[in-house]
């Protein structure tokens, strides 16, 4: 059985959760108001007796690399290694997620297209939705086909709010 580590971290966004083993990598990464929903994801990936926190013994790399992001360095992240028990599928569009560059979004059908299966939207919207690791594996740089800011398991203000960091960061912003 894994051991998971926890750390709690405060942003501009609100107080985040980030669950590490101890090879230290990102296992999940949420909001604390949204707990439930993290340990009901890592549940359904692991099984319930392995989602047993620990705290961390000590600051992580993560958290650093996390705060940085949070201070306007957006490539601290890039590098972060990640551990995910998705489907195939799922971690399909996770590593697709993790290629688009800060400052940068794509549509749920843009995406679909990265991965090879153009009629595969919506089972992309569901693999972003099951996405356990928020901004690292970053699912809010997905937004609609007509540039709307859609779904978001953090909320839609905290979308917006780091769609805009990002953009306030990289000039390079598409849509």
């Amino acid at each position: 059985m894994t051991a998971f580590f926890l750390e709690r971290l405060d942003t501009p966004t609100g107080r985040m959760l980030l669950v590490t083993d101890e090879a230290q990598s990102l296992r999940a990464l949420d909001w604390e108001d949204h707990e439930e929903r993290m340990r009901g994801l890592l549940t359904r990936h692991y099984g319930a007796e392995s989602v047993r926190f620990r705290d961390a013994p000590r600051p992580s790399a993560i958290r650093h690399a996390l705060e940085a992001y949070f201070a306007g360095d957006l490539k601290a992240i890039d590098g972060l290694p990640t551990e995910t028990n998705g489907t195939a599928f799922q971690r399909k569009v996770w590593a697709t997620l993790r290629a688009i560059p800060a400052g940068q979004t794509l549509s749920y059908g843009q995406l679909a297209e990265r991965i090879g299966q153009p009629k595969a939207m919506r089972a992309v919207g569901l693999a972003n939705g099951a996405n356990p690791i928020a901004i690292v594996v970053p699912c809010h740089r997905v937004i609609g086909a007509n540039a709307t800011l859609t779904g978001y398991g953090g909320g839609l203000p905290r979308k917006r709010w780091l769609l805009a960091h990002e953009a306030a960061q990289d000039a390079t912003r598409l849509v």
